[in-house]
C-alpha cells in the first residue's frame, strides 16, 4: 500500500504534467491581478483560481484577496482531491502506470527514442531496470517529478494542496475531475502519442529551471498574456501536439465548464481551483464563461 505522502505526489504529478505542457514567459507590463476571477449568476458566484501544483514555501502566504474569496466559499472545488485517492484510483494508477511481467518499455518505443531515454535515465541516475518497466506517459512524469524536486519544487506546496489541507469542516470539497479520469487519459494515448509527449517532457527540462521562476512570476501577477502567449508558441512549434492538446486542455475545458455552470445554478458560493493553463486563450474557461453570458471580473 501506498503512504499517503506517496500517493499525494502521484496525483501532484499528474496534475502538473497536465498543466506542464503550456509553458510561461515574464511578462512585465501587465497591471498586477490575481490568477483569480469571480464568475456570477444571478444566484451564485464561483471564484475561480488557476493553480500550480507544484510550489516553494516562500510562495506563501497567498494574496489575501485569493484568501478571503476561499473563505466566503462554501464549497472547494479541485481538479482531484489529491488528500483522499480512493484504493481503486491507486490500483488503476499503477495499472495503467507499469508494463505486466511479460512487457517492457523498448517494446513500444523506437531504438532511436528508447537509446535517447536511456541516456536521460543515466543522468538521474535512474537504474534501466526500473525506466523499463514504466510507459511513456509516467516516465514522462518520472523525469518531470524529478528535476522539479531537485530544483526545489514540491507538490506539497502545492496551491489545491493548501487549499484542501485549509478547507473547514463545514466546507465540502467536490472534484471537478477524478484521479481516474486523469489516468485513463494520459494512458490512453496510443504509443506514438505517448512516445511524442514523452520527448516533448525531455526537450523541456533543459528550459524547466528558467521556466518554473517565469511560472510563479506570471501566476503571482496575473499575467495570462504570457500563458496565452507561449501556449499558442507551443503549437507552432510543435504541430503534432494540436490533436493531443486539444483532449489534454480544450476537451476538458468544456467539460469543466459545464460542471461550473451547474455550479451557478445553485444558491452557494464555490471556490474552483484548477491548472492555471486552463483558465486563458480563446478556448479558456474565462473566454468559455465569458460567452455565455456570466459576468467574469479578474480579482
Amino acid at each position: 500500500m501506498l503512504k499517503k505522502t506517496n500517493r499525494s505526489l502521484l496525483i501532484g504529478l499528474i496534475l502538473w504534467f497536465l498543466l506542464s505542457l503550456i509553458y510561461v514567459q515574464d511578462g512585465g507590463t501587465q497591471p498586477r491581478n490575481n490568477f483569480l476571477w469571480s464568475v456570477r449568476s444571478k444566484t451564485a458566484t464561483v471564484y475561480v483560481l488557476g493553480s500550480i501544483h507544484f510550489l516553494k514555501p516562500e510562495s506563501y502566504p497567498l494574496n489575501p484577496a485569493i484568501e478571503r474569496a476561499f473563505d466566503r466559499s462554501s464549497v472547494l472545488v479541485v481538479e482531484a482531491n489529491v488528500n483522499e485517492p480512493g484504493k481503486e484510483d491507486l490500483q488503476n494508477l499503477l495499472d495503467r502506470a507499469v508494463y505486466p511481467d511479460n512487457d517492457s518499455l523498448d517494446k513500444h518505443l523506437s531504438p532511436a527514442v528508447y537509446r535517447y531515454i536511456e541516456r536521460e535515465a543515466g543522468k538521474f541516475g535512474l537504474p534501466i531496470e526500473l525506466i523499463q518497466k514504466q510507459r511513456p506517459w509516467y516516465l514522462a512524469l518520472t523525469f518531470e517529478a524529478l528535476e522539479l524536486m531537485r530544483l526545489g519544487f514540491d507538490p506539497k506546496y502545492g496551491i489545491d494542496v493548501h487549499f484542501i489541507s485549509k478547507a473547514r469542516t463545514n466546507q465540502k470539497i467536490v472534484e471537478l475531475e477524478s484521479l481516474n479520469e486523469q489516468i485513463d487519459l494520459l494512458s490512453g494515448f496510443s504509443d506514438s502519442d505517448q512516445e511524442l509527449l514523452l520527448l516533448y517532457t525531455l526537450k523541456n527540462l533543459n528550459i524547466l529551471s528558467r521556466e518554473i521562476r517565469s511560472i510563479v512570476k506570471a501566476w503571482a501577477v496575473g499575467d495570462t498574456k504570457s500563458v496565452e502567449s507561449i501556449f499558442t508558441q507551443s503549437i507552432r512549434e510543435e504541430p503534432k501536439l494540436t490533436p493531443l492538446l486539444r483532449k489534454l486542455i480544450d476537451d476538458r475545458n468544456m467539460n469543466m465548464a459545464s460542471k461550473i455552470e451547474g455550479y451557478l445554478k445553485t444558491g452557494q458560493t464555490y471556490f474552483v481551483v484548477v491548472g492555471a493553463g486552463h483558465l486563458v486563450g480563446n478556448k479558456g474557461l474565462v473566454k468559455v464563461l465569458k460567452d455565455k453570458g456570466y459576468l467574469v471580473q479578474q480579482l
